[in-house]
């Protein structure tokens, strides 16, 4: 690890979704959309580095993480939403391969969507969400992360779906081929997707069968 940073604050956004506030090392760049990897400076945990992507602006003078936490895991998500500011962190150089190419369709589930919140603030920030659109996956309207500044950024091009409820102004689907055709009209603009493999597998074959290119796919390859 390069960066030795400290938890500022951190709070709920969701019932398993919570914002951290951390300390930026002098000189840190970022693009949005890359990730970097964070383990908690203990030396039960100091080796246990998991990727995450700061979800802010990248000219702001702290870094922001929005990170869902896995009880069931009992793992590193579990041991960061239990803590305290001021905690150490461990933090690598940026990497990855999302981001922002031009005008289209961001596809996420679930905690997919921390690439693309920090992509469509800094969008919103230049005052150039015109032409984006976001699908947005999850099981139910309390799993949506950032939903009331999704809808403000986008309006109805803030297109979202809960597999497991029936909800009024949720689409109750899966982002399957037959959701992704009915939505999309043009399939030569460029996709972003991200969120769990099987999805991102999913999503990547249907747009493919539905005639976008492969390389207007951008996803973490």
């Amino acid at each position: 690890m390069n960066h030795t940073v400290n938890l500022l604050m951190s709070q709920f956004v969701t019932h398993d979704v919570k914002h951290f506030i951390v300390s930026k090392p002098a000189g840190f760049s970022i693009i949005p959309g890359q990730g970097v990897e964070l383990a908690i400076n203990r030396p039960d945990l100091r080796e246990q580095g998991r990727p995450f992507t700061p979800t802010g602006l990248a000219g702001d003078r702290v870094l922001e993480f929005t990170i869902k936490a896995y009880p069931d895991h009992g793992g590193v998500t579990q041991a960061l939403h239990q803590l305290e500011p001021g905690a150490e962190l461990l933090m690598s150089e940026p990497f990855g391969t999302i981001s922002y190419q031009g005008p289209g369709v961001f596809i996420a589930g679930g905690a997919g969507v921390t690439p693309f919140l920090a992509i469509l603030r800094e969008l919103a920030g230049k005052g150039e969400l015109g032409g984006q659109t976001l699908i947005f996956s999850n099981k139910a309207p309390r799993d949506v992360i950032c939903e009331a500044e999704l809808r403000h950024l986008l309006g109805d091009r803030c297109i979202l779906t809960c597999t497991g409820a029936a909800v009024a102004g949720y689409e109750h689907r899966r982002v399957d081929r037959a959701f992704l055709e009915e939505k999309i009209g043009d399939f030569k603009q460029r996709f972003y997707v991200c969120g769990p493999p099987p999805f991102m597998e999913a999503v990547n074959a249907a747009l493919a069968d539905l005639g976008a290119n492969a390389e207007s796919l951008v996803f973490e390859r």
